[in-house]
């Protein structure tokens, strides 16, 4: 699955690792429903944090589709909120 991290490019990541992503994405949607911008802030750094490490980069000049878009490590609990499924951010 092709993943795109808003301002920092794509990874390819297998779909084995969506497991461990999902749990990730679970607490990050518990924090933002229960306002924990520290916890949101944490649980974020660590979600991208494991695309990066589990994901192959692709080229900068490669431009694939991407099946999931995932916010920049910047972006607030409200920008984060407007992007959110009922799934969360990853789907599944």
């Amino acid at each position: 699955m092709i993943v795109r991290i808003m301002g920092e490019g794509q990874v390819e990541l297998a779909d084995s690792h969506f497991t461990e992503l999902n749990t990730l994405d679970d607490e990050l949607l518990a924090e933002m429903e229960t306002g924990d911008e520290e916890g949101f802030r944490r649980t974020l750094a660590a979600l991208l944090d494991a695309v990066r490490r589990l994901g192959r980069p692709l080229p900068d000049d490669s431009l694939e589709p991407s099946e999931l878009i995932l916010p920049a490590p910047d972006a607030t609990l409200e920008e984060v909120r407007e992007m959110l499924s009922d799934d969360g951010l990853i789907p599944g």
